[in-house]
């Protein structure tokens, strides 16, 4: 039964409901209280479950143990978003029930495959807001792969590069994980490939248009896609690994020894300096004895420096070619900067 009240407007009525006397938000006579009794309609979900036309429709538990297993989406944002919609369909798809369409099955598995912040998000939404698998996909994505996300990784593919000491290998699993986490990026097939070619390295390039018979660029982007899959199952079957290390180490002992002549020059230098200043009074520490005899040649391994050594040819040349003061010396005679000019 409807029937109008009085208002302080004349030219404006309203409706009054007898079975639901809480539409009327301008109604005085109802008690205050009311208005605060939460609707039974504000607890429905935001999923409209899609009607099944089966009588006996029951979810097994071995559904919701593989979903429980998978791990559910937290909406970490760490998490990959469409990894987790990949799994979750290959759940829901391993199960075909006779009378139950694909995206019914999913509607009602879905509130399952989510927790923690993400169940509290869906359950945020408008109640019924949400009747068709299309748009629960759009509404996940939209919160959990803002077009933000979509330009950053569209930003890292284009500036792809390979990196110091990075295998063809591994800089083509780097390059295939940045489509896989975009799956929506509309760049086309070639594109991506003259985008990871030019990234790579020159030594790397060589090898790439190599095996292409001259260049890369004039196979068809099935054939080119199947030259680097072979160069990096190749390069993944027989890793460098051993090599890189044993150049390594080489390196690292060059070092040391550097490390440990310049500390023997240092050591000398300080005691010539003491000699210079203080006198020498024939009496050296054990520490000074023992600097002197660290030292070994590198070459024939006596006692002297590999400056010093008979065998170096340049060391040979340099003491060779002195003057020794040799008046004779078409050079620079030292001796002779203190010899009185005759007038």
């Amino acid at each position: 039964m409807n029937f109008e009240i009085p208002n302080q407007n004349p030219g404006r009525t309203f409706a009054y409901n007898t079975h639901n006397p809480i539409t009327v938000a301008d109604d005085r006579n109802c008690a205050i209280q009311q208005y605060l009794i939460p609707l039974f309609n504000e607890l429905n979900p935001s999923i409209s479950r899609p009607e099944i036309e089966v009588q006996q429709f029951k979810m097994k538990s071995v559904i919701f143990q593989m979903l429980q297993n998978m791990g559910q989406f937290s909406g970490i944002p760490t998490k990959d978003p469409h990894l987790y919609l990949r799994l979750f369909m290959e759940v829901s798809d391993s199960f075909k029930l006779v009378g139950v369409v694909e995206d019914a099955l999913r509607l009602r598995l879905f509130p399952y495959f989510l927790r923690d912040r993400a169940l509290a998000w869906l359950n945020s939404l408008p109640s019924g807001s949400i009747t068709t698998w299309q748009e629960l996909v759009e509404c996940f994505l939209m919160k959990y792969f803002p077009p933000s996300l979509i330009t950053m990784i569209r930003n890292e593919f284009t500036s792809f590069q390979q990196l110091d000491k990075e295998s063809l290998y591994e800089a083509w699993e780097q390059f295939k994980e940045l489509l896989r986490k975009c799956p929506h990026h509309s760049i086309p097939c070639c594109v991506q490939m003259e985008t990871f070619y030019i990234g790579l390295n020159i030594h790397t390039r060589m090898m790439v248009d190599a095996s292409a018979n001259g260049a890369l660029f004039s196979k068809s982007y099935k054939n080119a896609y199947k030259i680097i899959e072979r160069i990096a199952s190749n390069n993944y079957q027989w890793p460098t690994n051993r090599a890189a290390s044993k150049r390594r180490a080489v390196g690292v002992h060059k070092a040391d020894t550097l490390a440990s002549l310049a500390a023997q020059v240092s050591s000398m230098s300080s005691m010539l300096k003491n000699i210079t200043f203080n006198g020498f009074n024939g009496n050296l520490t054990g520490q000074q004895l023992n600097q002197f005899e660290n030292i070994s040649c590198e070459y024939c391994g006596d006692g002297h420096f590999f400056e010093n050594c008979p065998l170096n040819q340049d060391s040979n040349y340099y003491m060779g070619n002195q003057n020794w003061n040799d008046p004779q010396s078409n050079f620079y005679n030292s001796s002779w900067k203190n010899y009185p000019i005759s007038a």
